[in-house]
């Protein structure tokens, strides 16, 4: 039986208001979304580095138009909550990122990011003032689709040469008034600076697993407050590292040790009948 894009809506906002904290896995394409479905997990979440990758670009080298038919082909593939990664929304101005958050919403999403990096070397994040204004603006677009649109509002600071905690958690505090559902702040070094974060702000907060060093267990996470946890490329990039290894391995002794590792064929269909 087909969910409504509502019905959808509302059991995302719920896993966000239930105990504890929840995984939230990220596919690249629509036979990925399906096994993590039949997998047992309750929402998914699009990757901007693994949507690229599966184009064969970097990050950040996607359209606005390509990242919502990525996203399409993500929700169609099962009857499971989807979010996406909209980056910057695809534009400087508030008014052209809102409208990205309408247009996420009409392919099926029922979730979606709003970041405030500017993807320009020189300033690579919008001043406080303006990252907000744009938060405000995504909201404002989240209000009006007519349903309960998630909306993670994350600082990129971490990632763009501004690790100072302070800084990070008065703009997860402004995004948090201006009325984001959710907050993230990707890049968190450590435990204690997860815990600050989540003891700042009284909206749900989402950490992204998947730097080295820096991506602790669901049951620290959980205790240091955190709500969602995200996935970010990892499952992608190790999805990537079996191809690898399975065609050096090819390509430098000749011998296919890898079919008798990996998955059936039938095991495979056995996914994506679900």
């Amino acid at each position: 039986m087909t969910v409504s894009q509502s019905d959808k809506a509302v059991r995302f906002r719920a896993l966000h208001e239930a105990p504890g904290a929840f995984v939230i896995p990220n596919p690249w394409d629509a036979g990925s979304a399906r096994i993590l479905a039949a997998l047992g997990f309750l929402a998914l979440a699009t990757s901007s580095g693994a949507s690229a990758g599966s184009l064969g670009r970097r990050d950040g080298k996607v359209t606005r138009e390509e990242a919502l038919a990525h996203s399409r082909a993500i929700v169609d593939a099962t009857d499971l909550p989807v979010s996406a990664d909209l980056e910057k929304c695809f534009a400087d101005a508030p008014a052209v990122a809102a409208e990205t958050i309408r247009l996420a919403a009409a392919v099926g999403l029922v979730g979606g990011s709003i970041e405030d990096a500017t993807g320009d070397k020189q300033k690579p994040l919008f001043d406080i003032a303006a990252a907000t204004e744009r938060v405000t603006a995504a909201v404002a677009a989240a209000r009006s689709v007519g349903f309960p649109f998630t909306l993670t509002a994350r600082t990129e600071s971490f990632l763009r040469g501004n690790p100072d905690l302070d800084d990070v958690i008065r703009r997860l505090q402004a995004f948090e008034k201006a009325g984001a559902d959710v907050l993230m702040a990707p890049g968190l070094p450590d435990l204690a600076a997860v815990c600050a974060v989540c003891a700042a702000v009284k909206k749900p907060v989402n950490f992204m697993v998947g730097i080295k060093g820096k991506s602790f267990t669901a049951a620290e996470l959980t205790a240091a407050g955190v709500k969602r946890i995200s996935l970010a490329t990892s499952l992608y990039r190790s999805a990537m590292n079996g191809l690898i290894d399975a065609a050096r391995e090819v390509k430098a002794a000749g011998t296919f040790g890898y079919v008798d590792r990996g998955v059936t064929s039938a095991e495979l269909a056995g996914f994506m009948e679900g």
